[in-house]
């Protein structure tokens, strides 16, 4: 078996096993190249349709080439799309201008709250890699959050050989996180070998691309000539540009988005 098909296989059997022991489930996507990458992996291990809302948390603030994507394939491939937004915080003002923490946990973590709360989900299943962000590093495959979605990284549960503890207290649910041994280039390979759509944001143009997306004033693009998924691989092959390197919460403070993520923030 090849590397990728390793990558593939073990994703596909968390995902199984999530579903079997949380049946009231759902999967967030954001549209970018890795819950993309995860909602394929999904659609795969259930034969081509994912049976469990998909859930886009809409900030407002997105790049437009991501809501016409999202509209596209929503169709396209008969999503049970659920979007997920903070109409009270944005009727307030909420917006990265007064501040991208304040705004990131309004308009992101407060939404997730609000669709958790009305729907009940008790296991979200996310796209993120231990390889992006430090803070990441630290997760597990089944990661709990408590009532009030503090994610404790100081006290994360084993996870020995394929055991996870997926036993939810009142009021907690679970993250579970299919990707975290995946590594960027492995998603550009995979998207290249399984030909799975992208936002056109990640090819480059006139000597710039995005290598992460999300809210266009919390996004910027790296300087590149990779315009094909083939160039962004031998590009990966030597760069030493963080991934993350153009968002703006980054910068701000080292510790940005470990405080992001202990108050519930993907």
């Amino acid at each position: 078996m090849d590397y990728l098909s390793e990558l593939e296989n073990r994703s596909i059997y968390i995902i199984r096993e999530a579903y079997a022991r949380f049946r009231n489930i759902a999967l967030l996507w954001s549209i970018g190249k890795d819950s993309t990458s995860l909602l394929w992996l999904v659609r795969k291990a259930f034969f081509g349709k994912i049976p469990f809302p998909v859930v886009h948390i809409d900030t407002s603030f997105k790049f437009e080439e991501i809501y016409k994507f999202r509209n596209k394939y929503a169709k396209e491939w008969g999503l049970n799309l659920y979007i997920s937004k903070n109409e009270e915080a944005l009727k307030n003002g909420a917006c990265p201008e007064k501040g991208k923490l304040d705004c990131c946990n309004a308009l992101k973590t407060e939404a997730l709250k609000q669709t958790l709360q009305i729907e009940d989900f008790k296991a979200l299943l996310l796209a993120i890699r231990r390889d992006e962000h430090g803070i990441r590093a630290k997760e597990r495959y089944f990661s709990p959050r408590n009532i009030d979605f503090k994610w404790n990284y100081q006290d994360q549960p084993a996870e020995l050989w394929d055991l996870y503890k997926s036993t939810a207290g009142e009021g907690e649910h679970f993250r579970i996180h299919p990707m975290l041994h995946w590594r960027e280039i492995d998603i550009w390979r995979y998207i290249k070998r399984e030909k799975i759509p992208i936002v056109k944001l990640y090819l480059a143009k006139d000597g710039k691309r995005f290598r992460s997306i999300g809210c266009e004033s919390c996004c910027g693009p790296v300087a590149s000539n990779a315009n094909t998924i083939d160039k962004i691989v031998k590009e990966l092959e030597v760069s030493k540009v963080a991934e993350r390197s153009g968002r703006a919460q980054d910068k701000e403070d080292l510790y940005t988005m470990q405080r992001l993520r202990s108050l519930g923030y993907m």
